[in-house]
């Protein structure tokens, strides 16, 4: 018999992660209903923005830290403007970004995104280039391992919420925390993804630290079971068909999939996001990505699920 998996105890008691969880997820609540009414004439996006950004920062900030346990230190001072330009040039190539009246570009934001990860990429090769005489006779592959380390950076922590940005400029602007008439669906796509994951994350680790019996991946995250796996998938799911069928029903636009293809969707992208940040934190030799955030622990594993579940997120959008 497969011995019980412990709960996991990464952010301390239950009820302080309940805590911390709750006033992250009112604070998110109040910033997405003023930026999908466009509170105080702001357009789409331009409340939620900022976040993207102090989120781009703070992760950089912890894969730096975590890198840096292995012998890679990334200039902190290259990779924060790096990995937050890459954010805001997600924005920049969004037509809803810059007028209401002009209809978003479904893949021009993304273009600016990956260009911006490319000048990123050059500028830390470069920073390495720059200084590699002053370092010979050093460690073979440490200019390497720097580079993969900002590049890690970069594509773990700008990329997501690129796409997560490029989320909400596919539905515009709309005349509530919905859609408007003519079948825009608003704020909808950004809310599905973040309510899918988010779900699921709350399911799996209630199931999984009440009735979790079998490891899922032992090595790499010991709290982890297929109990609670199985349950983010119904989390997922069920928060799918409440943002989708529910919230956004009034538009006629939706996802590939509908609500059940998408939300196994992303609750299967989700849990892949979050072993693979366990595998990132494993190998670096830390239990936490920070403590930011106090019981949820760093911003890091906050936002792991939407690794994978963010660029899945507005595939199935754009192809819906």
């Amino acid at each position: 018999m497969t011995p019980a998996a412990p709960p996991d105890r990464r952010g301390g008691p239950l009820a302080g992660r309940a805590v911390h969880f709750a006033i992250v997820l009112a604070v998110f609540g109040c910033l997405a209903w003023a930026d999908a009414v466009g509170f105080l004439a702001a357009r789409p996006a331009w409340w939620l923005l900022p976040v993207a950004a102090a989120l781009a920062v703070a992760g950089a900030d912890e894969v730096a830290r975590l890198v840096a346990a292995r012998g890679a230190a990334v200039p902190a001072w290259l990779l924060r403007p790096a990995t937050v330009a890459v954010v805001i040039a997600a924005a920049a190539g969004g037509d809803a970004f810059a007028a209401v009246s002009t209809p978003p570009a479904t893949t021009a934001a993304l273009g600016w995104a990956a260009a911006a990860v490319a000048l990123g990429m050059m500028a830390i090769f470069v920073t390495e280039i720059a200084g590699y005489s002053s370092r010979a006779g050093g460690d073979r592959g440490a200019a390497l391992d720097r580079v993969a380390a900002g590049v890690l950076a970069l594509v773990l922590v700008g990329l997501p919420l690129a796409f997560m940005v490029a989320l909400r400029l596919l539905g515009g602007r709309g005349d509530g925390v919905g859609e408007r008439a003519g079948g825009d669906p608003g704020i909808v796509p950004l809310l599905s993804l973040v309510a899918a994951a988010k779900g699921g994350d709350v399911a799996a680790f209630v199931v999984g630290s009440l009735f979790g019996r079998r490891r899922m991946a032992p090595a790499l995250s010991p709290g982890k079971t297929w109990e609670g796996a199985m349950a983010s998938l119904a989390g997922a799911v069920l928060a799918s068909w409440l943002v989708l069928a529910r919230l956004g029903a009034g538009s006629g636009r939706g996802p590939a999939g509908g609500w059940l293809g998408y939300g196994l969707a992303i609750g299967v992208a989700a849990i892949c996001g979050d072993l693979a940040e366990s595998l990132i934190k494993r190998e670096c030799g830390a239990k936490d990505s920070g403590r930011t955030l106090g019981g949820l622990g760093g911003v890091l594993d906050l936002v792991d699920s939407f690794i994978f579940a963010a660029p899945v997120a507005w595939l199935l959008w754009v192809m819906g």
